[in-house]
């Protein structure tokens, strides 16, 4: 059970593990704040480290206030679209046949009914972009297993609200954010090794650390390099 440190209208995750430091974590997009401490510590504690860290705090959820975000995508003619990093622009094609998405130089060609509503072109688009990820997260997948020794049992792909990728350590099953789709093949791949290394260490311990730093030694470079890009716009309501 997670408790919960008010500090006037900052509200902070606890959550006690099996580490031996504490981490505090402000999380995209949203600036939601977690505190994960050893599973002996009080909660007075945790609360007196989370104050002295305040400024630093509000100064992560100030960077992600003024991060870029995606404006909200109507899937019309012309419409700016990124792919693996790249930006296309959208081409909306009237079919009465298979309602399907293709990618050339620089045009995504979507394919779809006449009369078709936004809620159903975006699914087409969604559904290839899934079909996408899939194929490339399964050949990276089955690329660095071998390399870190271990196995995971199964992948799911997802919209995620807080979260690039997730491990469940017991399953020995990751999830990954669909929106991953949108950026450069090696900052997915990044985040891939990041999750399947949580099959070895759950935590974000210095075990997990020195595991990133000798099999993806650039990670921290990627990582930010991924926090800067845009955030995609999903309606969650």
């Amino acid at each position: 059970m997670k408790d919960i440190i008010q500090l006037g209208e900052l509200k902070i995750e606890v959550t006690r593990k099996d580490i031996k430091n504490v981490h505090l974590s402000v999380h995209p997009p949203d600036g939601r704040v977690s505190l994960s401490a050893p599973l002996n510590t009080r909660l007075e504690v945790a609360r007196a480290y989370a104050i002295s860290k305040l400024s630093w705090i509000r100064l992560q959820q100030e960077k992600l206030a003024k991060q870029p975000r995606e404006k909200p995508r109507e899937f019309v003619k012309r419409e700016s679209h990124y792919v693996w990093g790249r930006r296309y622009l959208l081409n909306v094609v009237h079919t009465d046949g298979k309602q399907q998405v293709t990618l050339d130089h620089k045009k995504i060609n979507l394919f779809v009914k006449l009369g078709s509503n936004k809620s159903k072109r975006e699914e087409v688009f969604y559904e290839w972009q899934k079909k996408q990820l899939h194929e490339y997260v399964l050949e990276t997948v089955a690329k660095w297993e071998p390399i870190l020794g271990i196995k995971a049992n199964a992948y799911f792909l997802q919209r995620m609200k807080t979260k690039w990728g997730s491990c469940n350590h017991k399953s020995r099953n990751i999830r990954l954010n669909t929106e991953l789709v949108k950026k450069p093949k090696d900052l997915i791949e990044y985040v891939i090794v990041h999750e399947l290394a949580h099959l070895i260490v759950p935590v974000h311990n210095e075990k997990f650390i020195a595991i990133l730093d000798k099999f993806y030694p650039n990670w921290r470079e990627a990582r930010m390099e991924l926090n800067e890009l845009p955030l995609g716009h999903v309606d969650w309501k």
